[in-house]
């Protein structure tokens, strides 16, 4: 990685849960995405499906975006209504209890698909930055506030770390 400059190497970073995600669902249907590995536990279909929202979320927020979850899908229905979640469409899981969690039920290809289409779209916001967007404060709700780059940052560790739960989970299933 030696010349590679700060935006190709957030690039690559992010890119690693766009390629994630749909290993982690692949071959399983509905009942075992949505099955807690045990009670109380998030299932892989609540930690892809988090994880892709709060990427989706942070990069349209702070690249002042429409989310991908609420945008029409080559024309058709929006990811959200896609899904069908008996949740609000701004809700990224964030302080999600066991009955919230256990809203989130869908299918292997619906969730490798938002999930991608998130990756997708982070990745051509990231291409176009600058180094000077990386430094603009994007939250000052912050002490200190959170520069772009700081935020894709925590974005990157956060979806990793969902991803990397999402795995084991799947591990616990027994299949």
């Amino acid at each position: 990685m030696v010349g590679m400059d700060t935006g190709s190497l957030l690039q690559e970073v992010l890119g690693r849960a766009r390629a994630l995600a749909p290993t982690v669902v692949d071959g399983l249907d509905e009942e075992e995405l949505a099955r807690p590995p045990r009670p109380g536990a998030n299932p892989v279909a609540w930690l892809v499906w988090h994880q892709a929202r709060v990427m989706d979320d942070h990069v349209a927020d702070a690249a002042g975006l429409e989310q991908v979850w609420t945008s029409p899908v080559d024309g058709g229905p929006s990811w959200a209504d896609r899904f069908a979640l008996d949740l609000p469409p701004e809700d990224t899981g964030y302080g999600h209890g066991p009955e919230q969690v256990a809203r989130v039920r869908a299918s292997a290809d619906l969730l490798a698909g938002y999930a991608d289409a998130v990756g997708a779209r982070t990745d051509e916001v990231v291409a176009q930055l600058s180094p000077e967007d990386l430094d603009r404060v994007v939250d000052e709700a912050w002490d200190p506030p959170v520069t772009y780059g700081v935020r894709l940052a925590s974005v990157a560790s956060d979806c990793l770390q969902h991803l990397g739960q999402a795995g084991y989970a799947r591990g616990l299933l027994g299949r």
